[in-house]
């Protein structure tokens, strides 16, 4: 079988990756110069980098066996540490009670025990917005300590714009919530299967994973182009038959797998409904710039990463790459900080120069004291469009029409953050990959618009050790 494969993130390269074992002749088309996606990994002054953190975690047993055999040995267990930093205060994330009632002050925490005992007596409303659920809850004041600033920050729209939806399938899962309510009103010491104490690292970042995917994909005769964008995708009879390039290569195919932004590709097909290319274009990604800074000092601070609550900070989240594993910083008495920005096309930050990006990540790092007196040496930026899905209100309104178009279309699948319009972790993308590649293999029935960062059907638990798989 010969299979086309657009987009080398986590869920594209996955695919291909399972597909080339099989013996499929595969062909990897990815618009950038590097796989990995929004997992791949960066050199910067002498040392490597993600692009953001990137923990990879995940219960599904399928998962972290390919996970394992694509990694081999050369990974290592990372300490989690991560704190939320609000008002020049650091809580512990998940939170510990004692922390968090000492950071939070004791007015400032009976007030939330009361806000909280409102709820319980007179609800809000459930009225499907990100707000009402966090507020019906958890109370007012701890919606807005916690949540509001950040995923607003996050999001670009007010609370009350964001669908209930991201709260039930991302927020839950992290279970923010559920450890500030234990952290504030007691939970008997439950603690959340998602928040580890540790995580499986790559000891060359990342995008090892998937630039080790890469090389399997060639050694078994399959191909991986970079730099080679996809113009559109042709169909004939209502299946999916070939792609054509940006520069006019048309390469037909048994199957196609899709992972590029769902809006572009509905626009790439010839011959979609209006109704139905109107829709796709209105689903909104949210882009991120990161500013990374290089800083003439070690031990700033002990995190893996912070998110950033403070209202008069325009970064979301800092990241500390020196606290990860030895192998990626090596020999070098140095640290880089990633800071990470927000926005979308029409917002002047997406259209600033790096010059002013850096300018205003050195003032926001100096601003929080985190780094003292160390010096900034050198700043590099790097902007990543339609980064996120944004669960606005209405969005599956928009979103079911499209996804039912294109599972009318035959030989197609559509997989991965971008392609399903899904707030995906690697883990839930890698599972993408698989169970895309399982279908075409096997003629197996998997409903790939059903993985999500919820999903849990898992055939058997298992989470990754120091020395391997364990299962249970």
């Amino acid at each position: 079988m010969k299979i086309g494969i657009i987009g080398a993130g986590p869920a594209g390269i996955t695919a291909a990756y399972e597909l080339a074992k099989a013996g499929a002749d595969v062909h990897l088309y990815e618009a950038g110069p590097d796989v990995g996606g929004l997992a791949k990994s960066l050199d910067l002054w002498n040392q490597r980098v993600d692009l953001g953190p990137h923990r990879f975690f995940s219960s599904d047993t399928r998962v972290n066996e390919l996970w394992l055999e694509v990694a081999g040995k050369d990974y290592a267990m990372v300490d989690r540490l991560t704190r939320i930093y609000y008002k020049k205060k650091f809580y512990f994330y998940p939170l510990k009670p004692f922390d968090a009632l000492f950071n939070l002050g004791f007015f400032q925490a009976f007030l939330c025990v009361l806000s909280y005992v409102k709820e319980k007596i007179s609800p809000t409303a459930d009225d499907g917005t990100f707000e009402s659920w966090v507020v019906n809850r958890f109370g007012r004041r701890l919606f807005d300590i916690f949540f509001k600033t950040y995923s607003e920050k996050l999001w670009g729209i007010s609370c009350k714009e964001l669908d209930a939806d991201f709260a039930a399938q991302r927020i839950k899962k992290l279970s923010l919530f559920e450890a500030i309510k234990n952290a504030v009103f007691g939970g008997g010491g439950n603690k959340h299967k998602t928040l580890v104490d540790q995580f499986a690292y790559p000891l060359r970042g990342s995008g090892m994973v998937y630039e080790n995917m890469r090389d399997s994909i060639l050694s078994h005769g399959g191909h991986v182009w970079l730099n080679t964008p996809v113009k559109r995708l042709i169909t004939s009879n209502g299946k999916a038959t070939a792609i054509e390039l940006e520069n006019a290569e048309v390469h037909e195919f048994d199957h196609i797998i899709s992972s590029m932004p769902i809006s572009h590709l509905v626009t790439r097909i010839p011959g979609v409904p209006e109704v139905i290319k109107n829709l796709a274009s209105s689903l909104e990604f949210r882009n991120t710039i990161l500013v990374y800074l290089h800083v003439q000092g070690v031990d700033l601070f002990p995190d893996n990463w912070l998110y950033v609550h403070s209202a008069d900070l325009q970064m979301g989240r800092l990241t500390n790459f020196r606290n990860w594993v030895p192998d990626i910083y090596g020999k070098e008495n140095s640290s880089i900080l990633v800071l990470e920005y927000w926005c979308y096309d029409e917002d002047s930050l997406w259209k600033d120069s790096d010059a002013s990006l850096i300018a205003l990540a050195k003032k926001e790092l100096i601003q929080t004291g985190l780094i003292k007196n160390a010096p900034i040496s050198d700043g590099h930026v790097h902007k990543i469009s339609k980064c996120y899905p944004v669960y606005e209100m209405g969005y599956r309104k928009k979103l079911v029409p499209v996804e039912e178009y294109l599972s009318g279309i035959q030989h197609l699948s559509v997989i991965g953050r971008y392609g399903a319009f899904k707030y995906n972790n690697q883990d839930h993308s890698i599972l993408m990959g698989i169970l895309a590649a399982e279908n075409i293999l096997k003629g197996s029935k998997h409903n790939l618009w059903d993985i999500n960062t919820d999903y849990e059907n898992y055939q058997e638990a298992s989470v990754i050790t120091a020395t391997g798989l364990q299962k249970g």
